[in-house]
């Protein structure tokens, strides 16, 4: 990272229109933050989802702002700008997401560049696969770091996590702060909004992975096409040298490597591929999987976790590290905290939290629970949708809860700006009034958890899907402190 730069210097990353002012001057930092921006600062104006950074232009210049990058056409007026100029030099481009990720990569020094970077995308499996990558290689004997949907890592060090994926200048923050640690690696999440938003632009991949892709984000990218082409740009983006590995049993993943100059490899559980696994034995402590001709042990569940230990796997031999000690090591590998999570507590029942918000991540993993439960015993499913999110999935999650669980008690998820009871009826719209009169709701998400554990027979199974690892509900603009864990933990102790 540079402690001071040449504002020459800096902006020769970028394609600039107008300039006002000098660009003789000193930069200490770069913001977006206008409340954050001190003397001699770099404030890059973009047009976030909620505010827009042209509006606070004369803030950041009071502030002491030295330049301002504003996006072409999205300068409040003419005469602002001519009576700051005095004091702040402004930088016009076309668009300033972009020039954020450019200035972002340069200020501190490209370090992407300096070490084996791995982006996961995908719909479901993301963070599993990350995760797990990430404690593999660091079992491995590399220091590794982690930008996850649930927490940052510098080698062994935690940072709680803001977005899946963060702001360009987090990102390189954070990867400028693992290279001065000694970090050989970092594994990190690809989100679609964060290729259309720029904030992985600029960055040096070493691969990429694709999961699978379903029905999510179309409250952001309106068409299911829109949101597939976010996740192939990723792959367009991959250098010549690169790797990408993609899951040839989803029809999207062909599509996501259609003239991507990297290194192209696949893996599947149905079809031939580079890399193959199938399901050997399956109970309700884990799994017999056949890896590449080797059977190894697993104590996660599920055929989509077969497909992330596979692609786990896969990196791990593209990256050419032993083939022995990678099984060893995937075999002893744990569940990721909010994904097809045990709760222990109950004498008389299985209680499982996860992660699942998609209609596909809850029918699959509504289904790995049904083949485990016994004849007799039964499947308790409670479940939400989350508010100010794609609209057109709350009716097919009801669906696909009401198709394979026994019992479902529809509640409410993250409400955010939205009234619960609207989503609610949103999503039992998707059901008959049959159906309708076989389930229960109960808009307050810990009255519903209480009601699941009461009502279900002894040797149930209770899945609460939604919010997995998220310790906060969302309400109306405020997080107020929410664990389905400990909930479940408290409940299941206390009856």
């Amino acid at each position: 990272m540079h402690d001071v730069m040449e504002l020459v210097k800096l902006i020769e990353v970028l394609v600039t229109g107008r300039i006002t002012g000098s660009t003789a001057r000193e930069i200490t930092c770069i913001s977006q933050d206008s409340r954050k921006v001190s003397e001699g600062c770099l404030f890059v104006a973009v047009q976030g989802a909620q505010t827009d950074g042209h509006l606070f232009i004369s803030q950041a210049s009071r502030n002491g702002a030295a330049a301002v990058v504003y996006q072409k056409g999205c300068l409040a007026s003419e005469q602002e700008m001519e009576a700051l100029s005095g004091n702040t030099t402004f930088i016009e481009v076309g668009d300033s997401q972009l020039a954020l990720a450019m200035l972002a990569d340069a200020w501190y020094g490209h370090p992407s560049a300096n070490m084996i970077l791995t982006g996961v995308t995908g719909t479901n499996g993301k963070t599993t696969t990350a995760t797990l990558l990430y404690r593999m290689f660091g079992q491995l004997g590399h220091k590794c770091g982690l930008i996850s949907t649930i927490a940052y890592y510098i080698g062994q060090e935690e940072i709680p996590a803001t977005n899946t994926t963060p702001d360009a200048l987090t990102i390189n923050s954070l990867l400028d702060q693992m290279l001065r640690r000694g970090c050989t690696h970092c594994f990190m999440e690809v989100s679609s909004h964060s290729v259309v938003q720029h904030r992985i632009t600029g960055l040096h991949f070493a691969g990429g992975i694709f999961t699978n892709l379903t029905h999510d984000h179309l409250d952001y990218h309106k068409t299911f096409a829109a949101y597939r082409d976010a996740k192939k740009r990723f792959f367009d983006m991959l250098p010549a040298g690169a790797f990408a590995l993609v899951n040839e049993d989803d029809r999207n993943g062909k599509i996501m490597v259609q003239n991507c100059p990297a290194r192209t490899y696949t893996y599947a559980c149905r079809k031939m591929a580079d890399y193959n696994a199938r399901i050997v034995e399956h109970t309700v402590d884990g799994m017999q999987l056949m890896i590449d001709g080797v059977e190894v042990w697993s104590s996660f569940i599920g055929m989509h976790n077969a497909y992330n230990l596979l692609a786990v796997y896969a990196c791990a031999a593209i990256l050419k590290e032993p083939r022995e000690e990678t099984l060893r090591i995937l075999s002893g590998l744990t569940t990721v905290r909010g994904r097809m999570e045990y709760v222990r507590g109950g004498e008389n029942l299985t209680a499982v939290v996860d992660y699942s918000h998609t209609p596909d991540a809850l029918k699959n993993v509504l289904l790995t629970l049904r083949e485990l439960v016994r004849p007799g015993q039964e499947l308790v499913c409670v479940v939400g949708c989350g508010g100010n999110r794609d609209k057109t999935k709350r009716p097919l999650m009801a669906r696909i809860a009401d198709q394979y669980a026994d019992l479902c008690i529809f509640t409410s998820d993250n409400p955010r700006f939205e009234d619960p009871e609207d989503i609610l009826d949103q999503m039992i719209a998707g059901l008959t009034p049959e159906q309708q009169d076989r389930h229960l709701r109960i808009t307050d998400r810990r009255q519903a958890i209480r009601t699941a554990i009461k009502m279900a027979r002894p040797g149930a199974v209770v899945l609460v899907a939604g919010k997995g690892h998220e310790t906060y509900q969302d309400i109306k603009g405020v997080r107020n402190h929410f664990d389905d864990k400990e909930i479940l933990t408290e409940i299941l102790k206390t009856g």
